[in-house]
């Protein structure tokens, strides 16, 4: 007996900003996404039960995946298309096939942030190591959130990005939480971070009972 599929993410970004869209292409397995493309991130659990939402997805709208991922718990999708309504079109379907609503998705959670001035050129070095965006230099301000569920960073990237010059230094948008790390200054990191935040305060869902 198959257990009843949970859906914890349903995040969808208007428009890819550059260094989001950027830093996707480089990590994905997939097709990669371009700059002023729409997304949509839908995150499941079991984890197989993505399987099924890519199918559908697919074959309802003119849509192309970047992420299909199986963690031991959830699973991850992502697809995008140049057409927003292609996007809505292909996650309506996988709503309606699933008997579901994007009220049924979990709400998002800040775990933790951590705002950091001035960062000095040995911890810069240490994150440099295994950033998969750009680099970190010393002096910069450097803000990190972790959020779950955790496909939802995506948005808050996107939408920091929106509001400010900041650079991406690292995304990830799989697991138990998800988290980023943005540099420059002081007050574009600042506006940054409450774009982010807004932006997730902003999703509505259901409480996570996990």
């Amino acid at each position: 007996m198959s257990a009843t599929p949970t859906l914890r993410t349903y995040a969808f970004v208007d428009r890819m900003q550059p260094q989001c869209a950027a830093h996707i292409a480089a990590t994905s397995p997939g097709d990669v996404p371009l700059a002023g493309m729409a997304e949509l991130y839908i995150e499941m659990a079991p984890g197989n039960e993505v399987f099924r939402a890519a199918d559908i997805a697919l074959k309802a709208a003119g849509v192309r995946p970047a992420l299909q991922i199986i963690e031991r718990e959830f699973g991850l999708l992502e697809i995008h298309s140049e057409q927003q309504a292609e996007v809505l079109a292909s996650g309506q379907a996988i709503l309606d096939e699933l008997g579901m609503t994007e009220a049924d998705r979990i709400r998002p959670t800040i775990a933790s942030t951590q705002f950091i001035t001035n960062v000095h050129p040995y911890q810069a070095q240490l994150l440099n190591k295994w950033r998969k965006g750009s680099m970190l230099m010393p002096g910069q301000s450097l803000f990190v959130m972790e959020v779950a569920p955790a496909a939802y960073i995506a948005v808050a990237a996107n939408e920091a990005e929106k509001a400010a010059d900041i650079t991406v230094i690292e995304l990830r948008a799989v697991g138990r939480f998800g988290r980023m790390f943005l540099s420059g200054t002081e007050s574009a990191v600042q506006a940054a971070r409450d774009a982010a935040v807004a932006a997730l305060e902003g999703i509505h869902g259901r409480e996570d009972r996990r």
